[in-house]
């Protein structure tokens, strides 16, 4: 019997988003593509990650009461280098999925993105692993 590796569960042809991509736009574009978490690229490497809770943190900066529109142009003042989460674990894509999950489960982490070198090739979420489990294989 073959060991499942991250590849045989991993999303390939991640969503991801560039450094200087401002708030406002990230947060766009997870609600258009429904996706909790956004890898930060810059030149194709990751650098970094960006949750949605990280965009509900930074929401819950502003004072109660402010106007939507007083929050969203403090949202197109920040970029995603300046509220990303920098060391950000990983995996490979011919790692174990054991491994893997082990990790995200020790580390209550919702996501790994899979690199080869530092080169974004994929993520590996916890909705990966349901969908598995769903599927019956």
């Amino acid at each position: 019997m073959t060991q499942l590796r991250v590849r045989d569960l991993m999303t390939a042809g991640v969503f991801a988003v560039e450094v200087d991509d401002n708030l406002a736009a990230v947060s766009d574009l997870m609600d258009e593509r429904s996706i909790r978490h956004a890898p930060v690229v810059q030149e194709g490497r990751l650098i970094g990650l960006i949750s949605h809770r990280d965009l509900l943190r930074y929401a819950l900066k502003g004072q109660v009461g402010t106007p939507p529109e007083v929050e969203r142009a403090n949202q197109v003042m920040l970029t995603a280098g300046e509220i990303m989460t920098r060391e950000v674990a990983t995996a490979r894509p011919d790692e174990d999925i054991r491994g893997a999950a082990r990790l995200m489960i020790e580390n209550k982490y919702g996501c790994l993105p899979v690199v080869e070198g530092s080169r974004l090739v994929g993520i590996l979420t916890e909705s990966d692993f349901v969908r598995f489990l769903a599927a019956g294989d």
